[in-house]
């Protein structure tokens, strides 16, 4: 089995701890910085871009589910596209996941920075990124028990933060404290009906993230706790993104959003509520944090996976004594010195290069797991299907749908000039992953007995 080659990880995590580092991988700067650029293209209609992304997030979410709840393993969707469709799939997944996932971890420190320009105008941002990068370089060189802990009590803050932003929002909306925005300023479609499409993009990134339940499912405690992590993450982050959004686009005003700050703290401006503001950033600043420290486990998770089936140097394959793969986690901090060059070179725009950079390579490995949950299928019995763990409500055909609406929101970033970058960069991407697999192709892979930590 291919996930086999992944032996010696601990397996130290339970159902809540694998769905907070799902959680705190999503609800971040897609949400809390990245919301304001795509009020920005599609106005108040942005609430209907995170409800179609909420529904291509579950035929994903359900999909890894039933497969990671068969097969628990790091690499994931990487894994699955290997033994149910080829390995070109599972190496491009695995590759443009990582790549995706390094950049990211970038964007989050770029977007750190941001936030404390609130309380410290004067120091410069790449001081921060510095600062936060050796911090969560050291969690994550620890077991991954403590980073479960860690992680866990981290993502907790933002969520409840959220929660409470939703429902301080409805009491300012409902209690007359501010005016409505839905049809303020051009109506709830200013920039007509389809525009909504053309703002899917910023919501999907907001839902990179739910994929990590997979990719923590090869360090969970048992195969039970991957169904229920699949399940609560995702009726989190819905009730999270939903709520947040339609509170968001109701009580900001569209000239203001932007991704200078937050547009959850400028709510609190706007409002007149400055002392809520401050806490808001602290929380938005809690949640790029977090955010970053989830994108670095998953990144090295899925470097060490892609050495242990020959894709990359066995070096990174190896585990230290406490269960870590150091040397992958290492190299997998190249986001950072992305996020200190960009941040010196267009420090206003650092932020959305990095994350729509980053969106291809998430988009990608989203559809080679939708297609790997679709052969998948097909190759069960009705019995081994009746057997399932965690079932897929739609089965193949909702996989099917997920696989035609990424499809659709990655074309689609052609047509803004905000997110065009991301097939810019993405097309190029994909063409050099494929030369680098005809080329690695015939590596042996590296073997379970050299872990240090055995």
């Amino acid at each position: 089995m291919a996930e086999s080659s992944e032996s010696g990880l601990r397996r130290q995590l339970g159902a809540g701890q694998i769905a907070m580092v799902a959680v705190g991988g999503s609800i971040g700067t897609g949400l809390l910085l990245g919301s304001g650029a795509a009020v920005q293209v599609a106005g108040p209609a942005v609430s209907v871009s995170y409800v179609a992304a909420a529904l291509i997030a579950w035929t994903v979410t359900m999909a890894l589910g039933e497969l990671a709840s068969v097969h628990p393993a790091a690499g994931s969707f990487g894994v699955y596209a290997e033994r149910y469709l080829n390995p070109w799939a599972g190496f491009v997944a695995r590759y443009g996941y990582w790549f995706s996932v390094t950049i990211a971890v970038g964007g989050h420190l770029v977007a750190s920075a941001t936030y404390l320009r609130f309380w410290f105008p004067k120091v410069h941002g790449m001081v921060w990124i510095v600062l936060f990068a050796g911090v969560f370089l050291l969690v994550n060189l620890r077991a991954v028990g403590d980073f479960g802990t860690f992680e866990y009590w981290f993502a907790m803050i933002k969520l409840v933060a959220v929660l409470m932003f939703i429902v301080i929002g409805a009491a300012l909306l409902l209690g007359g404290r501010v005016e409505p925005q839905y049809t303020a300023q051009g109506g709830f479609f200013p920039h007509g009906p389809a525009s909504p499409l053309f703002a899917v993009s910023f919501a999907l990134f907001s839902f990179l993230g739910i994929e990590m339940v997979a990719i923590s499912s090869g360090e969970a405690r048992s195969q039970a706790e991957i169904p229920r992590a699949s399940l609560l993450m995702f009726a989190l982050l819905t009730v999270v993104y939903l709520g947040a959004t339609v509170v968001l686009v109701g009580v900001l005003p569209r000239a203001q959003a932007g991704v200078s700050e937050s547009p959850f703290v400028t709510v609190f401006s706007v409002a007149g509520v400055p002392a809520a503001a401050g806490v808001m950033n602290f929380v938005v600043l809690t949640a790029a944090l977090s955010g970053a420290n989830a994108n670095i486990y998953v990144a090295s998770r899925m470097l060490f996976s892609l050495a242990r089936s020959g894709y990359a140097p066995r070096r990174l394959g190896e585990l230290a004594e406490n269960g870590s793969p150091r040397a992958a986690l290492l190299v997998s901090t190249g986001g950072i010195l992305a996020a200190v060059v960009l941040q010196h070179l267009v420090p206003g725009q650092a932020y959305l290069y990095i994350i729509l950079s980053s969106l291809f390579g998430g988009m990608l490995a989203w559809a080679i797991a939708l297609a790997a949950h679709i052969a998948f299928r097909r190759a069960l019995s009705a019995v081994e299907l009746a057997a399932l763990p965690l079932r897929s409500p739609g089965g193949a055909a909702a996989s099917w749908l997920g696989l035609a609406g990424v499809i659709a929101a990655v074309v689609s970033t052609w047509w803004v000039p905000q997110t065009r970058v991301t097939l810019v960069s993405g097309v190029p991407q994909l063409a050099l992953l494929s030369l680098a697999y005809w080329l690695v192709r015939r590596r042996p892979p590296a073997v379970a007995a050299q872990d240090s930590g055995r």
